[in-house]
């Protein structure tokens, strides 16, 4: 677990402006600078740093924070990989405090639900492309007007209805029951698993970071 003092140090040396500047073209526009949006496509800019605030903040999506929000949506990195990130950038030596028991464990159960949710995406969106997917699935966001493009984007996907497909899947592939009871992902009845969303379209929950931490139907 990274130290208190690191992240501090990292907080003092990470210059909000620089890392910007690095990945999008800004132009000083009065106390603040300006640029195209790097989280969507925009012609006009609506992207606006303060460099003496030490925030950001785009007019047209809405995203805003400070630089290490802005390295975790950039990067699609947790918050601890965004200090990391940070520190490697400014030459600060990364130290680390000993994990309890309870807090390994903790990370271990949430590094495998991102393991379940990652297969679960891959698992609907591939569905969406097959015969059923597509006749229920596909048909229902097209009647709504949800392009090519925007499906692949936000991951959008389709559960079929037998409900015992979605948990065989899953545990051929090694994956703990428990654990996709636990993702939201299956229910229980009778010693028998099925899939919560069977029949039903998916759209995934994304982080702050970008990583899918459940899904709605």
């Amino acid at each position: 677990m990274i130290s208190r003092s690191t992240i501090q140090k990292v907080n003092d040396a990470a210059d909000l402006l620089d890392v910007v500047g690095s990945f999008i073209k800004l132009k000083k526009r009065g106390a603040n600078y300006l640029g195209n949006c790097p989280f969507h496509n925009e012609k006009t800019p609506s992207f606006t740093v303060s460099a003496s605030k030490g925030i950001y903040k785009c007019f047209g999506c809405g995203k805003a924070g400070n630089v290490i929000t802005f390295v975790q949506e950039h990067e699609k990195l947790s918050y601890p990989e965004a200090i990391t990130w940070l520190a490697k950038r400014y030459h600060i030596e990364i130290e680390e405090t000993q994990q309890s028991n309870a807090e390994k464990e903790q990370r271990l159960v949430e590094e495998s639900l991102r393991i379940v949710n990652n297969f679960a995406t891959a698992y609907f969106q591939e569905n969406l492309t097959t015969t059923e997917g597509e006749a229920i699935g596909l048909s229902y966001f097209r009647e709504r007007g949800f392009r090519k493009e925007t499906i692949e984007k936000f991951q959008l996907g389709y559960c079929p209805e037998a409900r015992e497909d979605l948990p065989a899947k899953a545990l051929e592939k090694g994956y703990q029951k428990d654990l996709l009871v636990k993702a939201g992902l299956v229910y229980e009845r009778n010693n028998q698993l099925g899939a919560i969303y069977a029949g039903r379209v998916t759209f995934p929950i994304h982080n702050q970071s970008g990583r899918v931490i459940g899904f709605g139907a």
